[in-house]
Parts: C-alpha cells; structure tokens; sequence
C-alpha cells in the first residue's frame, strides 16, 4: 500500500499544537532521557535508535486503558505521559510527540477493524504512527502487546498488531495526516470517561 501525505509539506509532521505538544517540559525531559539510553546502547544510526526507544516506552510503559481497566481519556500527549494512560490513538499521539520534539517527522494514520471476529461485530477505527527514516515512512503501532499481539519497531516491512482482513471488510487508510482526525478527537475530547468513548469511538473516517 502507497501511503499518502495529506500534507505534502514534510515540515508539517514536526509542527507541535494543542495535542502534539512537544513543547512540553515533560515529553522533552523523557524525550532527553530516551535518546541518551538509545546512544548507550551504541546503534550507529541515532534517529532508527532513538524513534526504536521512543515507540518501546510508548508500547511497554503507558498501558493501553482498556488493558488496564482505566476508566480515564486522554487525548494530549503530555497527559499521556503524565497520566500513563491511553488508547491507540493517544498513544499514538504521545509516540508522534516524542518523535517530532527530536526532529523525527511523524504522522498518525489510521486502520478500520472489526470489534470483534466478523463485520456483524461492527467496526472501530485503530490509531497508528507513521515515522519518516531513510526518506521513507514506516507505519508503527505503540498500541501495547497483550493476548498474543507482537507489535515490533521495524523499518523493513510492517509489524502491526494487526493486519487487515480484506474478507471482513476491514482496511488501511493510506493517508497520514499531520494532525489528528477530527472525529477521532472530536470523540476522545467529548468522552467523559472509557466507558463512554466506548460507544461513541468512530466506525470509519
């Protein structure tokens, strides 16, 4: 699959705003802390080593809400970091600020998948990253890896946590955006509490 920059200015996907706030003395502070530990382990490129070690805290240290039975939204990428807690889409936030505050150009793109084994289950929209390494963008998923998901880091050919089933009518949306999808902010700012942005999460784009 071609993925597509819905903005075409490369410049775009290091922009900081109101929900990839980089700027934040936090997401700096961890930002510096990741990137010294991806240069103690020695890795000859440093951007591959750092977006590595900035999408592995995001995975393994911030669990996924729902795994945790948290019942807090978050949106913003510094109250990700605070809170240590989100769903795919804030993750994928707070991963798209860590990178960009390094000047590594990160987009969020996005997956439709069924809620459960058939389309009569219905459908959610899934948040991803996009990282941009050796002129190429390579599509990640910080989600979290539980009951037997094996997202990895990779930059040769993609490790999602899932892939697709064209049979069931799910998909990958091709384009990266350099900002959120309004309705999937729309649904994670007016969500009182996970349980409630359980039922408003939007099907599709």
């Amino acid at each position: 699959m071609e993925l597509i920059q819905q903005n075409p200015d490369l410049s775009a996907y290091l922009v900081a705003d109101e929900v990839i706030d980089h700027a934040h003395p936090l997401i700096v502070e961890t930002a510096a802390r990741l990137r010294t530990e991806a240069a103690d382990a020695g890795d000859v490129d440093d951007a591959y080593a750092y977006a590595k070690a900035a999408f592995e805290f995001v995975r393994d240290t911030i669990p996924h809400s729902a795994d945790a039975g948290d019942p807090r939204v978050t949106w913003r990428a510094s109250d990700v970091l605070t809170q240590r807690t989100g769903i795919c889409f804030a993750k994928a936030h707070a991963l798209a600020a860590l990178l960009r505050t390094e000047s590594i150009p990160a987009a969020l793109c996005y997956q439709r998948l069924t809620l459960g084994d058939d389309p009569a289950s219905g459908f959610s929209v899934h948040g991803l990253v996009a990282v941009r390494l050796g002129g190429a963008w390579h599509r990640q998923d910080p989600r979290g890896n539980v009951r037997g998901i094996d997202a990895q880091f990779s930059v040769e050919g993609e490790r999602l946590a899932w892939t697709p089933r064209a049979e069931c009518s799910e998909l990958d949306y091709p384009v990266l955006y350099d900002v959120p999808h309004p309705v999937v902010l729309e649904a994670l700012r007016a969500a009182p509490d996970r349980p409630h942005l359980w039922q408003t999460l939007p099907a599709a784009l």
